[in-house]
């Protein structure tokens, strides 16, 4: 991907949800986009950004398919892909989790097709002021164009790329995703949280709870059941809760009781 000779190449999109939509509006100068998407409701964000709606095999012909569709119907929509797609393709998916999407592409899409992994460390919400600084995890997984797709991410997008393995993305995703997940769903139970007399810390984590609260439970799906690593860190985080809440218990319980009588 360059960006001085991409002006004319094409990109399809495959799901035009909220982070089709953000990847639309900031890739429209570089491709000419078309998208799928099955809801009927995407039309309306699709005219507006310029893009025209077509089929998934249509869209599967594009010289870079970008996958945004969730993991449920991930291997189904990448199947189809492997059917229309063109000598040469470039295939990107911008999935939460790697090891099992990386997989999947691997071993349905055909040897001529490139294929790199992505997940982009931010979405809808956190970027909103633009993405410029933000990051992007790319792992390679078949071809040689990971270098030309993280040159152009960094130099068109400004883009902070982390060039990595799926595995190592999900073992650090486990912790940095799946439990920023857990506590914001934690705390919005316990909630309404304080807004009047808070400190800067606690500001800042309402702030990261906002950033995740709306996200689609498809998200969430992702990253705790369909990363390899989730599970051991989930349990790791209540089992450590679990034992400093009977720590604290046990230090309160040896505290002296102060003699309040008169």
């Amino acid at each position: 991907m360059n960006n001085n000779n991409n002006q004319n190449a094409s990109l399809g999109i495959v799901g035009f949800g909220a982070f089709g939509q953000l990847a639309a509006r900031h890739l429209r100068r570089h491709f000419d986009i078309t998208a799928y998407d099955p809801s009927p409701e995407v039309a309306k964000a699709a005219r507006h950004l310029g893009v025209r709606l077509s089929s998934l095999n249509s869209v599967s012909q594009a010289d870079v398919v970008l996958i945004a569709a969730p993991v449920s119907s991930f291997e189904q929509v990448v199947s189809e892909i492997a059917v229309a797609c063109k000598p040469g393709a470039l295939i990107v998916d911008v999935g939460s989790v790697k090891v099992g999407p990386s997989e999947i592409m691997r071993r349905l899409l055909p040897a001529h097709a490139d294929i790199v992994a992505t997940h982009p460390l931010f979405g809808p919400q956190s970027a909103t002021t633009g993405i410029e600084g933000l990051k992007i995890a790319v792992c390679p997984i078949q071809g040689k164009r990971h270098a030309r797709v993280a040159a152009f991410l960094r130099k068109a997008l400004g883009l902070t790329v982390i060039v990595t393995t799926p595995e190592d993305h999900d073992r650090e995703a486990a912790v940095v995703q799946g439990l920023t997940h857990l506590i914001a769903k934690v705390l919005l139970r316990m909630g309404p949280l304080p807004t009047r007399m808070t400190t800067k810390s606690f500001d800042l984590l309402s702030e990261a709870i906002s950033m995740v609260q709306h996200d689609a439970p498809e998200v969430f799906e992702a990253i705790e059941k369909a990363n390899p690593y989730a599970g051991t860190v989930r349990r790791q985080f209540f089992d450590l809760a679990a034992s400093l809440s009977v720590e604290q218990e046990t230090a309160l319980r040896s505290l002296p009781v102060r003699d309040t009588g008169h």
